[in-house]
């Protein structure tokens, strides 16, 4: 018999999940938690809210946290392991893994993405429609690498930190903690934690 998926949040990065989830043929049943009950959802049920998980453990195999916010993806998927749930990762069945990769718990890899030979993702990534992580990429947990979005071999990414939409980042460059690289960005150097880098190159973002 199939396990049946828990997703919690029914957002659009929920709804893109579940459709992935479906195409991967592997649950019989999949519903939502969200603290919006009230939500309406043109294919799915909420069925309660993220803080009522517990009540729900014995019911279904896979709790999945599709929570766009990087942090709080990773603190509740923490916090669901610790509860003894059990996190799966969600592939869209589009999506390329090569040999050699490694894919921790509660990861999202959407519809034409592609890790290359080698790379590692930690808890909670999402790689996103048509982004591409190369060869021996390190990718800390609850990273976000959105949209067409493009990372050159060897390069390592810092815990939390969000890659926007159509970005580049130059091979072996490392990219610390909690950076936000904008939307088109070109990154040709290292980016210390906690930065915001924007533009062809980049440069960081004056406050």
């Amino acid at each position: 018999m199939k396990p049946k998926l828990l997703i919690l949040g029914a957002g659009g990065h929920g709804l893109v999940v579940a459709d992935a989830a479906i195409k991967q043929d592997f649950w019989s049943d999949v519903k939502f938690l969200d603290d919006n009950v009230k939500i309406k959802l043109p294919d799915y049920e909420v069925i309660g809210k993220i803080s009522e998980v517990k009540n729900f453990k014995d019911k279904f195999q896979d709790i999945f946290i599709a929570i766009g916010n990087n942090k709080h993806r990773l603190s509740l998927i923490k916090e669901m392991i610790c509860c003894g749930l059990n996190i799966p990762t969600i592939q869209h069945p589009s999506s390329i893994i090569c040999s050699s990769t490694k894919i921790d718990s509660g990861c999202f890899l959407a519809a034409n993405s592609v890790l290359g030979v080698g790379a590692k993702l930690g808890l909670g990534c999402i790689i996103n429609t048509g982004a591409t992580v190369d060869h021996e990429n390190l990718i800390s947990d609850g990273v976000h690498v959105s949209p067409g979005a493009h990372l050159g071999g060897g390069v390592k990414v810092g815990e939390c930190s969000w890659i926007g939409i159509g970005a580049s980042i130059r091979e072996q460059v490392c990219v610390g903690a909690n950076v936000v690289v904008g939307a088109g960005a070109a990154v040709v150097s290292d980016v210390e934690n906690g930065l915001q880098v924007l533009g062809v190159p980049a440069r960081v973002k004056e406050t």
